[in-house]
């Protein structure tokens, strides 16, 4: 459950998405093939690359996910991007406070989003990054600062 405002982080100055995003974040072309994406992903130890049309504009997301079902389980893996990619893509800015960007994830029940500025891709929060200011002893906390496994 999502608390209230009155639950934001003890972290001074971590109120807004724009202290905790990931950046830079990582892009790929609607055209761009499964295998290329998810090299990209198993290169950087990252599960989601933001799809970006030819005016450097969010058009999707991939997710490490979306590659295994909605690619390789229906016999798409050698296909592109645009075929597995969620297109209804919700963003936040970097000002959005922590506490509203977590009552998105959880209306739309996604795990990660991307902060935009003009539609444009300037990072991406995620529930991991969330999870270390609020409890940054915490199991989710502690695996998603430790290294990807290669």
């Amino acid at each position: 459950m999502v608390g209230d405002a009155s639950d934001e982080p003890v972290i001074p100055g971590a109120t807004l998405v724009g202290t905790v995003m990931t950046m830079p974040v990582e892009t790929a072309r609607p055209e761009d093939t499964l295998p290329d994406v998810a090299a990209t992903m198993a290169r950087r130890g990252i599960g989601d690359v933001i799809l970006v049309d030819d005016r450097d504009r969010i058009c999707g997301v991939v997710t490490d996910r979306d590659i295994a079902i909605r690619g390789v389980a229906r016999g798409t893996s050698a296909g592109t991007a645009a075929e597995v990619a969620s297109r209804d893509v919700v963003t936040v800015s970097p000002d959005t406070t922590i506490a509203d960007a977590l009552r998105l994830m959880a209306e739309r029940t996604v795990r990660r989003l991307p902060v935009a500025v003009d539609g444009r891709p300037v990072g991406i929060v995620t529930l991991g990054d969330m999870a270390m200011l609020r409890e940054p002893d915490s199991v989710l906390a502690r695996i998603r600062e430790a290294a990807p496994r290669r």
